[in-house]
């Protein structure tokens, strides 16, 4: 499967400009029908606490932007939303369209960023959500969650995970953490991995981009620099499943925690 990281720098609370600039990439990244494109968290606002400004529910802006450029160019493509509770907190949400427009799978950040304030402002989520995309059982994560193995682990040896997808807001002063811990997860787990990160700049926060594809040896497919674009590269199940095989400790960490 082709597998694109669309990487962009959000306008603040204001999606119609940043649909506009996600549109305009990727006209500009000429994408094949039948890929699965991967847009950053909260790509349509920044990562804002101001839930009430950029809250949406299904059926609103940002899912319908999703959903006409899935059926607009054939391709399966998740982003991150913003939904909301009863209480008034904020779901921080990725969102996966088929090319024919359906929602085919919705996953909430199941560890919210206390540091940033989100932990009091949203919600957090409760399950690990997979879904088999062309043979590939994909498993998406949000951010912060990429610092926890466990959830990752879980995962890989319970829902059969082969792919990871982690969309971020992570920040330029971590970027030595970003790239060590998405290669640690994707070595520890025998995965795939493909995450996507914003670039520019939100009020207070700074970003450095450096989205990546990596296979499940965590070495490097594509990688992005700091400007907003696309990286792409093949991800086959075949090479999970055959690295797997031949080294197989996934498999002896399902006969210990047996």
């Amino acid at each position: 499967m082709n597998v694109v990281c669309v990487q962009t720098a959000a306008v603040w609370e204001d999606k119609a400009a940043s649909h506009a600039r996600v549109n305009a990439l990727l006209d500009a990244a000429a994408i094949a029908p039948g890929s699965l494109v991967l847009l950053p968290e909260m790509f349509a606002t920044g990562f804002s606490m101001n839930v009430p400004a950029i809250a949406e529910d299904a059926g609103g802006p940002t899912h319908r932007f999703l959903a006409e450029q899935a059926v607009g160019r054939g391709v399966n493509i998740l982003g991150g939303v913003v939904g909301r509770t009863p209480d008034g907190r904020g779901r921080n949400q990725a969102v996966l369209f088929s090319p024919d427009g359906r929602e085919l799978l919705r996953y909430q950040k199941l560890q919210p960023f206390s540091l940033g304030g989100e932990a009091h402002n949203y919600e957090a989520g409760r399950e690990i959500v997979t879904i088999d995309l062309g043979g590939l059982i994909v498993c998406p994560f949000i951010c912060y969650d990429l610092r926890f193995p466990e959830i990752f682990r879980e995962a890989a040896c319970r829902r059969g995970a082969t792919l990871f997808l982690v969309i971020a807001a992570w920040p330029r002063p971590r970027d030595f953490h970003w790239k060590t811990l998405l290669a640690a997860r994707a070595i520890e787990n025998q995965a795939s991995v493909a995450a996507v990160n914003h670039c520019g700049a939100d009020p207070t926060v700074k970003y450095f981009g450096g989205s990546r594809i990596l296979d499940p040896k965590g070495e490097t497919l594509a990688e992005a620099g700091s400007e907003p674009g696309a990286i792409h590269a093949d991800v086959d199940v075949g090479v999970v499943e055959k690295w797997r095989q031949d080294f197989p400790a996934l498999r002896d960490a399902r006969k210990i925690r047996g």
